[in-house]
């Protein structure tokens, strides 16, 4: 009898019915492949990949070609992500079956607990495998670059710009990730009009590319001495941060860098010197600034970083585009769409027009709660992917 059979067993009437149920249907599905969620596991062809890597590392002549070899070794730490927690999953599915087991033969209170709550946590932990499982696009392990730009509505929309930037600055460190303000440029009355976050850690861009829009605010605005209720948009760009493994070729003839100084927090030296550095890339129109440290130097080589970034992004972009006109299709997670309405008044509710999740808690979604929206997006982004769309 497999873990999932045993899991539905009724345990001396402790464990219910349902609970075990639950399991053994989440456990089957799971090992044989989520089509709901879209796309298998392939554990063992995983597995079997990463056997051939490692075998390639141990040969003498491996860093002979020390390129492919760095290749070679973030894909392996890419597979041992993946594989190393499914096996560490296995192990404890395959110790619940020996405990529903032993109190098949002998109830017993005290492990009959110990097996529910193995079960209770068995689930979450599975759902985070699975939303894994959608983390594999070629940049979706990289860290993300966001850029936050306010629409038209003056202060009531710088405003909605600076609660967003404290929205993802939270969901930032709500999940372990490293936050770092790179550029910020102050509203005259309140608010801001532009900011760049970096958020650095694992998946991190692979999470937050569903926060690729416009943003929607619906309230009464604080601003307006009639109390009337206004409505503001925000567009939230978000890049995968490129790094020496991503060659983006930059000529220097093509930027165009200007110096100013830094404005906002940062003491009495940020605003007397000319550190902060904007670059504009004429080719493509872009633009990029960063004042977040003291050297001139190393303002401008974030700011590079930053350019480079958003080129890599629109070249996605492109290549989006393209596949999408081969395909005779449309996609919907182009940037420019309004992805999300956040009302505040006459009453409170988050709402995501692609996937149709809606969360009543405005609070708690703005103080970084938003893995409710990335998972629901992953789940269907995914789908979409598995039927080759």
């Amino acid at each position: 009898m497999g873990p999932s059979s045993r899991a539905a067993l009724v345990i001396g009437g402790i464990i219910s019915r349902a609970t075990c149920t639950t399991f053994a249907k989440t456990w089957t599905r799971t090992a044989t492949g989520s089509t709901s969620w879209g796309g298998f596991f392939d554990l063992d062809a995983r597995q079997e990949k990463l056997k051939a890597l490692e075998a390639r590392m141990a040969d003498p002549s491996f860093w002979n070609d020390q390129e492919k070899a760095r290749e070679i070794i973030n894909e392996v730490n890419q597979l041992k992500g993946w594989v190393d927690p499914w096996r560490e999953m296995s192990s404890r599915v395959d110790d619940l079956g020996e405990m529903l087991e032993l109190l098949d033969a002998e109830p017993d209170a005290g492990l009959a607990e110990e097996v529910e709550r193995d079960v209770q946590s068995i689930g979450p932990a599975l759902e985070a495998l699975e939303l894994k499982n959608m983390l594999q696009q070629p940049d979706d392990h990289r860290d993300a670059l966001i850029t936050i730009h306010p629409g038209a509505g003056g202060t009531e929309s710088q405003d909605w710009a600076e609660m967003l930037l404290r929205m993802y600055t939270r969901f930032g460190e709500r999940n372990g990730f490293d936050v770092e303000l790179l550029d910020l440029q102050e509203g005259e009355e309140a608010g801001i009009k532009d900011a760049t976050l970096e958020i650095r850690g694992r998946y991190a861009y692979g999470f937050l590319k569903a926060e690729r829009g416009v943003h929607r605010l619906v309230r009464i605005s604080p601003f307006d001495s009639a109390a009337r209720r206004h409505t503001s948009f925000v567009s939230v760009f978000v890049y995968p941060a490129v790094d020496d493994t991503i060659e983006i070729d930059v000529r220097d003839e093509d930027i165009e860098m200007d110096v100013y100084r830094a404005s906002g927090a940062g003491g009495q030296h940020v605003n007397k010197t000319s550190s902060a550095v904007r670059l504009r890339h004429l080719p493509s129109g872009i633009v990029v600034a960063c004042q977040q440290e003291r050297s001139q130097h190393k303002n401008r080589a974030t700011a590079m970083k930053m350019l480079k970034a958003a080129l890599y992004q629109r070249a996605l972009e492109e290549q989006e585009k393209e596949k999408a006109k081969l395909e005779n299709t449309k996609t919907d997670i182009a940037f420019g769409s309004q992805i999300r309405s956040y009302v505040f008044q006459p009453y409170t509710m988050v709402n995501d027009h692609r996937t149709e999740l809606k969360i009543p808690d405005v609070q708690k979604v703005m103080d970084g709660d938003l893995q409710p929206f990335i998972h629901a997006y992953l789940r269907q982004y995914g789908a979409v992917h598995s039927d080759g769309q």
